[in-house]
């Protein structure tokens, strides 16, 4: 059989300095012996999870699945993480029904917004996959503690359960999965009621007139398309010159103009002096972040999204001595663990992407290790997506990362615009954008500007995954009328030229 085109180009591909990054984990170390550790009959289990959001429920399924005795510790008695993906949904059906319905034919006299309904929908869809985890706990025969755990030594939790009981939870390994807590700022104290987090954000009981929000990033962003798609005056302050500035900067640009064109407001190297709660609303004084004049912003609800820290409080690592670094954030071995002998760390508290997936990866891979298996997680290809209208995705290197890097490389871009479904279905805002070795035709970066860009950006993290190259992509058969032939085609334009344009 022929080699493939994969195949024959993983001897070209480039050397490791581009799989650049001291945070990158790349995990396929071979293990000499295999051994599991299962329990001897006592109460003590094999793994502990502090944690039961993303990364640390699925910890703990993996972990029983591999035969070990495992409990899950979660402070809130809920599993998983927020669903803002609910409000979003909702909150683009309202604004499609009211500003793009009546261009496809479809017209009534009015519409409106139900909030109560709207969070009573988004309430639901949280217990939904609350009761489903805990399911697939029972299923998969996890046991499941509600309440805060705190470390009493490398082996052993204390837990003030919900009941106001405390009980002791035993484990030969104990994984740390408590995730990350909103970013605090000086002089603005998060009150949940005029200034709130994202975790306020989802449960507001109006709609604000005027929203602020502090902070550009992918959670602050997709916070204020939401309430500015339910009418609120949306203003984003940002002390640096971009928005998201891990996103390639030419996508960056047209996302930014896109929010711009739904009525979103930005003020771009500004920063917060101060908060003034006092009145019915809330004063924010700001000024350019290199200083100079002040000037007043008034809105009705704050919406502080300045970043995220690890939560590592009262858990008692600093008894244990566990080191971390300067950021919070727990450091760990190429097997996620710490410096203490049978504590482990896995998702935001860690070194690496804040995502829930990163954090899935995490888990799967440090109970992989702990049952003497094989893990593996590749930091350079962890997908970020910004589920705005329309939505950004990108994995592996921007422009400006690969330019650092001196590499010589190619370009290939393609715009929604000449995507015959994008264009059938008048969402056809948006591109494909493609970085590619030169000599190697080697995928270096995908970046995606789309109304489902969070879906088509898998091809490109499987093609980044097995070293394909953008001919790889462009010879793959696409189905036709799809989305997807949009990165097809900017595939093309990478290592030739499109077809339909």
């Amino acid at each position: 059989m022929a080699m493939s085109s994969i195949a024959r180009r993983k001897s070209t591909l480039l050397s490791k300095n581009l799989c650049s990054s001291t945070e990158s984990l790349r995990y396929t170390l071979s293990l000499s012996s295999f051994s599991r550790y299962f329990s001897s009959g006592s109460d003590d289990n094999d793994v502990v999870v502090i944690g039961g959001g993303p990364g640390g429920y699925v910890a703990a399924i993996k972990a029983a699945q591999l035969g070990l005795k495992t409990t899950c510790i979660e402070k809130r008695g809920a599993l998983g993480g927020t669903c803002l993906n609910a409000l979003l949904h909702s909150s683009h059906m309202y604004h499609e029904a009211k500003h793009a319905f009546a261009s496809h034919g479809v017209k009534f006299s009015s519409v409106e917004v139900d909030l109560p309904a709207m969070m009573g929908q988004k309430d639901k869809a949280v217990a939904n996959l609350t009761r489903g985890i805990e399911g697939l706990f029972k299923k998969n025969k996890v046991k499941y503690v509600k309440g805060y755990g705190k470390f009493v030594s490398p082996s052993e939790v204390s837990v003030d359960t919900l009941e106001g009981e405390n009980t002791v939870v035993k484990g030969k390994h104990i994984i740390v999965a408590t995730g990350s807590d909103v970013k605090s700022l000086p002089g603005v104290t998060i009150d949940e009621q005029k200034i709130v987090s994202s975790t306020g954000a989802l449960a507001l009981k109006e709609i604000p007139k005027r929203l602020v929000v502090i902070g550009a990033g992918y959670i602050g962003l997709e916070m204020g398309s939401v309430w500015g798609r339910l009418g609120s005056e949306v203003t984003v302050v940002e002390f640096a010159s971009d928005i998201v500035p891990s996103m390639d900067g030419e996508v960056r640009k047209q996302f930014q103009r896109s929010l711009e064109k739904q009525g979103m407001k930005f003020k771009l190297k500004t920063k917060v002096v101060s908060v003034d709660t006092s009145g019915d609303g809330v004063k924010l004084t700001v000024e350019p972040s290199a200083g100079g004049e002040q000037t007043i912003l008034e809105a009705d609800v704050v919406l502080v999204s300045a970043g995220r820290v690890p939560f590592t409080s009262g858990l008692g690592l600093e008894n244990l001595g566990v080191e971390m670094d300067k950021a919070g954030r727990i450091l760990v071995n190429e097997r996620f663990s710490t410096n203490v002998s049978g504590v482990y760390a896995i998702g935001d508290v860690i070194p690496g992407p804040m995502l829930a997936h990163k954090a899935e990866e995490d888990g799967v891979a440090c109970v992989e290790f702990i049952a003497g298996k094989h893990g593996h997680v590749d930091y350079d290809l962890v997908p970020g997506v910004c589920y705005t209208h329309p939505e950004v995705a990108s994995v592996g290197k921007t422009e400006e990362q690969v330019k650092t890097l001196g590499v010589e490389y190619r370009v290939g871009k393609f715009p929604f615009m000449a995507n015959s479904r994008a264009k059938a279905i008048d969402n056809a805002e948006g591109l494909v954008k493609i970085l590619a070795e030169k000599e190697s035709d080697k995928i270096l970066g995908v970046h995606i500007m789309a109304p489902n860009a969070g879906e088509l950006i898998h091809e490109a993290v499987l093609a980044l995954q097995y070293g394909a190259s953008s001919e790889d992509i462009a010879r793959t058969c696409h189905a036709h009328p799809t989305m997807s032939e949009a990165l097809k085609e900017a595939a093309m334009a990478t290592y030739d030229k499109a077809i339909h344009i």
